[in-house]
């Protein structure tokens, strides 16, 4: 690991704001890292408010999109719900439907098959539009590419409203209208929501013409802080207040789709990361194993006896992903070390009977294996399919831009994308790939980085330090959880392997003469355990324990050395 600590905000600026919240040094200047400097918006950051959510018909075509939907219930038009195979995709068809369904009747869901279709609106789906009288889509998660489609469909009288989050090329769908803060010709004052979070926007729009206020709709953030949770977008402005009071609905009062899925996994109270690791796995399952429409299913079914039944079938499938899962990471890593490609700056490999709904996991893990570009290649018809994923700071489209010669299709974006390719272009490919990496990338790349937000004695981390550390919660990108550095640490004498695989470190840990000791846990840091015979220096987070009704904090360890 490299270790990086952050830069310094300017003296004085921490100063004032320690002053002004009346808190230590070195959390104001994790605020200040944060672009946090007055007492105003710390009170923002730190209380987030309902008042602060935007108007939704400050976006774009927001006005266009609820014209839209008015007129096809006047006109008693039969409006179908489309979004892609993923946890945004489906929490955001969930949602809409579920709405649109308390106004009117004639709503029904699509998602598009993985297989069949492949990501986003297809040609198969819009002909489905057609063959069932649905004169109106309204496209979640996708569709801001789709200008072909869009035609397509409205040369069958078929009118679309897109509500994408992903970014718009040069040209944008002749759509009634197309909802997507990254507009350049929009204004909305937030631009990282989420398909699920633009959904949100437009249900709240249409509930202004019906007096509804954003009170109203707190039933449906349990669904917009899932998506957010899982598309791994930024934790900041708007997205923050979401999945703040997302978060107070999951452990509150969530549907019953989520609250079948808490109820097999028996766990009191979620954070946004059990969300990231229990909920978004289980919904994204149906979509990788069988079919995204069980996970809409699942998360629109009011009857909680039968959400429970559907959370069974979903936990199988999901059991099934972890299965292929851990099968197909094994068979990779047995491939390159029976290649002897261990030390190469790319990962390829390919076999014909790989899952095609978890090569893209499978990349993950290997990525946290080997840390450098990787692709996994299953079968896909007469063609190749791969899942990429990359490393921090390297671009790995712009790479695959520079073997295009050997590929059929191509797209996603700086860390993760999706291609597909000729069997007889494979190892040209890998070939030109791995050269690529080799000439471009900057070797430290290679080692996994650790952003340090501050050193600190172990003494610091009071009872108050960490409640205000918690209070930065919800963490996620742009707002990750604090990371600490200490130095000259010890253990008492107690540190051992854990784990069934005793792949993991607990330690109890003091430094100096100060003999109070924080109870440690490194995961997959057991073959550390010979460095703790001395002192050392950790860099790790802070985690609330408990342990037989006892709580106290606990380190979490990152890296030791």
């Amino acid at each position: 690991m490299r270790w990086t600590i952050k830069p310094k905000p300017p003296k004085k600026k921490v100063e004032k704001l320690a002053k002004e919240l009346q808190i230590e040094e070195t959390l104001a200047s994790i605020l200040c890292q944060r672009n946090i400097e007055t007492y105003e918006e710390a009170k923002k950051f730190f209380r987030p408010s309902l008042e602060n959510i935007h108007d939704p018909f400050l976006m774009k075509d927001m006005g266009k999109a609820v014209e839209r939907i008015e007129k096809a219930i006047e006109n008693n038009e039969n409006i179908l719900i489309y979004g892609d195979y993923d946890v945004d995709g489906t929490t955001a068809v969930s949602l809409v439907s579920a709405y649109l369904k308390t106004i009117y009747t004639n709503i029904a869901t699509y998602i598009p098959d993985r297989y069949n279709e492949g990501y986003g609106i297809s040609y198969i789906g819009i002909d489905f539009a057609f063959d069932n009288d649905f004169s109106l889509i309204i496209a979640l998660d996708c569709g801001i590419k789709a200008i072909e489609k869009v035609a397509y469909a409205s040369e069958k009288n078929i009118d679309f409203i897109i509500c994408d989050h992903h970014k718009p090329g040069a040209e944008i769908p002749k759509a009634v209208a197309v909802l997507n803060p990254k507009r350049v010709d929009c204004n909305y004052p937030y631009d990282e929501l989420c398909g699920c979070g633009i959904g949100f926007k437009l249900i709240q729009a249409l509930g202004t013409k019906r007096g509804q206020t954003i009170v109203d709709f707190l039933p449906y953030l349990d669904l917009v802080a899932t998506a957010i949770a899982a598309d791994i977008v930024p934790i900041t402005g708007e997205n923050r207040i979401l999945a703040h009071y997302g978060l107070q609905v999951i452990n509150s009062h969530p549907r019953n789709g989520i609250k079948a899925i808490i109820h097999q996994i028996k766990k009191k109270e979620l954070t946004i990361t059990d969300v990231v690791f229990i909920i978004a796995p289980r919904i994204n399952a149906a979509g990788r194993i069988k079919h995204g429409n069980y996970a809409v299913e699942l998360l629109t079914e009011m009857d909680f006896d039968s959400a429970v039944q559907f959370a069974k079938v979903i936990e199988v499938f999901n059991a099934d992903r972890k299965e292929l899962d851990k099968k197909i990471t094994a068979e990779a890593l047995s491939q390159i070390i029976e290649n002897e490609e261990e030390n190469r700056f790319s990962t390829v490999v390919f076999q014909e009977d790989w899952h095609k709904g978890v090569i893209g996991i499978v990349a993950s893990r290997l990525t946290e294996t080997y840390y450098r570009p990787t692709l996994v290649f299953t079968k896909s018809g007469e063609k190749l399919a791969a899942s990429a994923r990359s490393v921090k700071d390297f671009d790995l489209y712009e790479a695959l831009e520079q073997c295009t010669d050997f590929i059929e299709q191509f797209g996603g974006h700086k860390y993760a994308a999706g291609l597909t390719l000729l069997p007889e272009n494979y190892k040209n490919f890998k070939q030109k790939f791995e050269e690529v990496v080799s000439k471009s990338i900057d070797k430290k790349l290679l080692t996994p980085e650790i952003l340090i937000n501050a050193e600190i004695d172990l003494a610091e981390i009071t009872p108050k330090f960490f409640r205000i550390i918690q209070q930065m919660a919800p963490f996620g990108p742009e707002n990750m959880k604090p990371v600490f550095k200490t130095t000259g640490v010890r253990d008492n004498g107690y540190g051992k392997r854990v784990g069934s695989d005793s792949s993991h470190l607990k330690l109890n840990l003091f430094q100096g003469d100060n003999q109070k000791t924080f109870n440690a846990i490194g995961f997959g840091l057991g073959t550390k355990i010979e460095m703790v015979e001395n002192e050392f220096d950790i860099v790790y987070s802070l985690e609330e324990n408990e342990w037989n009704g006892f709580v106290s904090v606990q380190l979490i360890l990152r890296d030791l050395e």
